[in-house]
């Protein structure tokens, strides 16, 4: 009979561990639905502007992974918008994807146009790079400064000129 009880214990226990590692707030950034962000707000209203051990916010994250529904919902209740890593910010990793519609939240809560990554790298030279047209004109209409330069020397319009993309180039000049 103790056995049992001991056996449901564990049990009971290792549910709960379980569950936990199921919430965790890096997980749920990337993989996760809304509402289990909604589950871990409401346990602490803070959580999502926390960081993990490379330096990455849930934000980061659900922007990189394209869990736009999770993103919005960290966007719309207080996640810092401007957080970055030595990899970038949230309009970074949306960026990189070519995840428009992240980018667009990302701009309508005045995320940092021009911050640049440790490589002195924008959102627009990003842009630019993976020769994605409309987010380049999209950064541009929000006033992305296109005379920002990297830590090799080069603006977004010398990579649009290296890639030959004439539309780019056009859109830089």
């Amino acid at each position: 009979m103790i056995k049992n009880y001991i056996l449901l214990f564990f049990f009971f226990a290792f549910q709960s561990v379980s569950s936990q590692e199921a919430l965790n707030v890096f997980d749920v950034a990337r993989k996760g639905t809304v509402e289990q962000a909604k589950a871990l707000h409401q346990q602490d209203p803070h959580i999502f502007n926390t960081v993990n051990e490379a330096g990455y916010s849930p934000l980061i994250l659900a922007c990189y992974r394209g869990n736009n529904e999770v993103a919005q919902f960290l966007i719309e209740n207080g996640s810092d918008v401007n957080g970055s890593s030595s990899m970038g910010t949230p309009l970074m990793a949306a960026v990189v994807k070519g995840n428009i519609p992240v980018v667009k939240m990302l701009l309508s809560k005045k995320a940092a146009i021009d911050l640049a990554d440790a490589n002195g790298i924008t959102p627009l030279i990003y842009a630019v790079q993976f020769n994605n047209v409309a987010l380049t004109k999209l950064l541009l209409d929000y006033k992305a400064d296109k005379t920002k330069v990297d830590k090799s020397g080069k603006t977004a319009f010398e990579y649009a000129t290296f890639s030959g993309n004439e539309t780019l180039i056009n859109l830089l000049k």
